[in-house]
């Protein structure tokens, strides 16, 4: 039973919540969540979009995107304008303090993965990016 614990499944899981821990952390005196960031990337080249677009980008359901959308509003991150072309649907932007707060997001973003991969070579980064892309999409497929 213990070999449940070596899998790539559950040795990916605990990456991930280390990533997650690791990336709050640095991104919360920026105002900015881990859950954030799907968002954050899908907005930030100033194109608006709407719930639904972000929710199938993140890979979230809708309740959650709205919840999330919600909180970001909030806090100032985003703003929601009427669609011109859909009366029923909003459209969705990013703040200029969201805007303003993206490089520094960015760069606590990298340098936490710089943190992370120490003592990996740059072959083998490159290697595990590929290897978690073709693991992405195997799991893509099946579910």
């Amino acid at each position: 039973m213990s070999d449940v614990l070596s899998t790539p499944g559950h040795l990916i899981s605990l990456a991930a919540r280390g990533f997650a821990r690791l990336s709050e952390a640095r991104l919360k005196p920026l105002g900015f969540g881990v859950g954030h960031l799907p968002v954050l990337v899908a907005l930030q080249d100033g194109q608006a979009a709407t719930q639904r677009d972000l929710a199938r980008f993140a890979r979230i359901e809708q309740p959650s995107m709205a919840q999330m959308l919600a909180r970001m509003e909030r806090d100032g991150l985003i703003a929601r304008e009427a669609d011109p072309d859909d009366g029923r649907s909003r459209q969705i932007s990013l703040t200029d303090t969201a805007r303003a707060r993206m490089p520094d997001a960015c760069a606590v973003l990298f340098e936490g993965n710089r943190d992370a991969m120490a003592g990996f070579t740059e072959e083998e980064g490159v290697q595990l990016i590929g290897l978690l892309r073709r693991l992405i999409a195997n799991l893509d497929r099946v579910t």
